[in-house]
């Protein structure tokens, strides 16, 4: 059992420690112009200096625009979620879990793979918003993008429920526990950054 909480561990630091080295900080090059330009759009988020962390290496891509940094959020949180799903699917192998353990692994990865799905969806109408041709063909893209981000932001939170209470082992609870905070900050954001663009263009 021992071995097996060391093993636990051992993943949750390798897949954050994967997490926090993606690109975070502006390449050589990069426009400071969409190094300002994000870092101003994500004052509006919930979790402003994550969102700046995690969308300034791809500043190149995002340049000025608000529908690729909304976007670009929306990917990199898939990116998260399907770590998240690897990282869960692992700890289900193990063969000395309690039952109830056994049980809200497998409800969080149903709730991972809804997330996983509905941020995708979400993506599509982000870039269906990009080609829309008239208001109404707008509206109608950013509604079903806001819908399944706010969605996917619900079946990070309902993971997370089941690994509450005392009965649940420490260790695997803080590991899965840690991985969704990151994923609700990262969808949350994703979807403010969602809201902002709307707004952008009503204006």
């Amino acid at each position: 059992m021992a071995k097996q909480m060391f093993y636990i561990l051992f993943l949750f630091l390798l897949s954050t420690t994967k997490l926090t080295a993606s690109p975070s900080a502006a390449a050589a090059g990069t426009s400071k112009r969409a190094i300002n330009f994000i870092q101003a759009s994500c004052k509006a988020t919930t979790y402003p200096t994550v969102c700046i962390n995690t969308l300034s290496g791809y500043a190149n891509s995002i340049q000025t625009s608000p529908r690729r940094l909304a976007e670009t959020a929306l990917t990199v949180t898939v990116s998260q979620a399907q770590s998240m799903k690897l990282f869960v699917s692992r700890l289900a192998r193990f063969k000395s879990l309690q039952k109830r353990e056994v049980q809200a692994i497998k409800d969080c990865l149903e709730e991972i793979n809804d997330t996983v799905d509905r941020l995708t969806k979400s993506i599509h109408e982000v870039k269906m918003c990009g080609s829309a041709k008239g208001r109404d063909q707008f509206w109608f893209h950013m509604s079903n993008a806001q819908t399944w981000t706010s969605a996917a932001l619900t079946n990070a939170n309902t993971c997370s429920d089941g690994f509450s209470g005392r009965t649940m082992d420490g260790r695997i609870k803080n590991s899965v526990r840690a991985r969704i905070l990151n994923l609700g900050r990262g969808t949350s954001n994703a979807l403010a950054l969602i809201n902002a663009f709307a707004k952008n263009t009503s204006n």
